[in-house]
């Protein structure tokens, strides 16, 4: 399996509450929600493309507690059934099992080296969403393999960043062509380069 970050962000890297006024409120953050008014076709065909092929989702507690409250809530949506029937693998020192959300597994002991287990497994791609500080430890790890990064052209100046100071440094390549939504979004993927 492969490890692929899949997360909105500002031109100034703030990855915080990309979709809702109340997602998270640390920090006294008050710009959530900014991703939303920039969504549109092309970026809904493009996360789906890359949702379709993955393997699972692998998230951090605060993620999955805060997808599990706000999907499951969203009768009408068709990513609630999606986000339900897909395997979800959860890295947490504080919950245990069973989790509440169907299929989904909690990662015992280490992140870094429960997520280096998984990635030995065949399937397809995980996807990580949100989950700021597991990116964090598995790019300490280096079991990272990819970013696709939702580029909006917008700055905060304020928020938790994808790549925080002591992040460790990298030097990435772009794979494929980056996509512009019709709402000014640059959809970029990259992985490691040895350069």
């Amino acid at each position: 399996m492969r490890i692929v970050v899949i997360n909105h962000l500002t031109l100034d890297g703030v990855m915080q509450a990309p979709g809702r006024p109340d997602e998270d409120r640390r920090g006294s953050f008050e710009h959530g929600g900014w991703a939303v008014p920039r969504n549109d076709e092309v970026m809904g065909a493009e996360l789906g493309a890359r949702m379709g092929a993955g393997g699972g989702l692998l998230l951090g507690r605060r993620s999955y507690e805060d997808m599990l409250s706000y999907w499951n809530t969203q009768p009408d949506s068709p990513f609630t059934n999606a986000l339900n029937t897909t395997q979800k693998y959860v890295a947490s020192r504080t919950l245990r099992e069973p989790l509440p959300w169907p299929n989904s597994t909690l990662l015992e002991g280490d992140a870094a080296d429960a997520v280096a287990e998984l990635r030995k497994q065949g399937g397809g791609d995980l996807g990580i969403m949100g989950s700021g500080e597991l990116i964090q430890t598995l790019m300490r790890a280096n079991l990272i393999d990819e970013y696709m990064l939702l580029i909006h052209p917008l700055v905060l100046g304020t928020g938790r960043r994808l790549f925080t100071d002591g992040s460790p440094p990298a030097s990435l390549q772009l794979v494929g062509e980056a996509t512009t939504t019709t709402t000014g979004v640059v959809i970029a993927t990259y992985q490691p380069s040895a350069a």
